[in-house]
């Protein structure tokens, strides 16, 4: 996933009279902008991506190098901060089928003055858990490095620094008030056989199936056979297909649309999709067709580190987001289902004490004029590019 940008509308220039949106964007967005029913729409679930947020280690943003991604010490920070429902994290199965949470497909450290990388899977559980800090204070792990997408290599620093960890793991050392979204990892680049997916998803069932207890869990994966597969595997934790929505292309024809993601989850029996926020955007309609389609949607992406993009969502149908920026955005989406109290009458002892028979609170979202409105849905296309 991209790196995140955070940015507040408020912060953009004055862009509007320079920047024109498609006619078709405009009225698709605007016409699925109206107030929210009466007694509001169902909750925004807020995602901590890989805990309490991606590791972008060229980011001049401090909030991106808070904690180590993808480890138990993230992942109970979000569950700390009120309203995070879940937290996504990325799993692998090394090669002696251990499952364990790393994003990068390959792991890279340095040694002898050199930098060397190595496959996740094709690591032992013990080779892996020897980079970076240590459980055992007295062993010295590996340096630990982290190759960006530009080329670069960079040593991983974040300020509370943490040891890797497995899946089992993580479900024994994270608060259980909150809920796991699993991507089943691979590698773009590889081509899977349907024995080998086998294989790495029935070592992750074993994990939960033990560990999970009354967790809500999900899983997702980019490999749609690997999404299809694990739902025909179990039928008790629901399977989302993720999508970059054809904000970029790739030779799997799957993985380039909304419109085929529904496909595919109508075809395979899954229970949602998990899209790239700008695929939303670029093409509001395909809520509706998820929707209608019994399908929950979740989005991610840099825009969903702007609460402003996130409430346009939340007014567009999307069910959840999956953020970086968690504490802020946790925020953001408590105020969009704040409740407020009525003023209470001269006749009433406390201020603010609700009779027997006094009506329920009326929600409220915050109210965007016309103008601000107009400008934001000028201001995503510039963000999505």
């Amino acid at each position: 996933m991209a790196q995140p940008k955070a940015v507040r509308a408020a912060a953009v220039p004055d862009i509007a009279a320079q920047l024109d949106l498609a006619s078709a964007c405009i009225n698709g967005a605007e016409s699925m902008m109206a107030a929210p029913a009466a007694g509001g729409r169902p909750p925004l679930v807020v995602v901590g991506h890989r805990g309490k947020g991606m590791n972008a280690l060229a980011s001049p943003d401090e909030r991106l190098r808070e904690v180590k991604e993808n480890s138990v010490r993230s992942f109970n920070d979000a569950a700390r901060v009120a309203g995070v429902g879940y937290v996504e994290f990325d799993v692998q199965v090394t090669k002696d089928g251990c499952p364990v949470v790393f994003h990068d497909n390959f792991i890279f450290t340095e040694q002898d003055g050199k930098i060397c990388g190595k496959r996740v899977t094709d690591l032992p559980l013990v080779e892996f858990l020897s980079y970076g800090p240590q459980k055992d204070q007295d062993k010295v792990g590996r340096p630990l490095l982290r190759k960006l997408k530009d080329g670069r290599t960079l040593r991983w620093d974040v300020r509370s620094d943490e040891p890797l960890c497995t899946l089992r793991e993580a479900f024994e050392g994270v608060d259980t008030r909150v809920g796991f979204n699993v991507e089943l990892k691979f590698d773009d680049d590889l081509v899977y056989q349907e024995e080998e997916l086998a294989g790495v998803l029935q070592a992750i069932l074993k994990v939960v199936f033990e560990h999970a207890k009354d967790r809500p869990v999900i899983f997702s994966s980019f490999q749609p056979d690997a999404a299809q597969l694990m739902r025909r595997l179990q039928d008790q934790y629901p399977v989302y297909f993720l999508t970059v929505g054809g904000t970029q292309l790739h030779a799997d024809a799957r993985r380039n649309s909304l419109e085929e993601a529904v496909r595919l989850c109508r075809a395979g029996g899954l229970q949602g999709i998990v899209s790239e926020a700008r695929a939303v955007f670029r093409h509001p309609s395909a809520v509706a067709r998820v929707k209608e389609s019994d399908l929950s949607l979740l989005t991610y992406g840099q825009l969903n580190n702007v609460p402003e993009a996130v409430y346009m969502q939340h007014l567009m149908g999307v069910d959840g987001v999956i953020v970086d920026l968690v504490q802020e955005i946790a925020e953001a989406v408590s105020e969009f289902a704040a409740v407020v109290a009525p003023e209470p009458s001269p006749e009433e002892g406390q201020a603010g004490r609700l009779g027997p028979d006094r009506a329920a609170p009326a929600k409220k979202t915050p109210n965007f004029s016309q103008r601000e409105i107009s400008f934001l849905l000028r201001l995503i296309p510039e963000l999505v590019q």
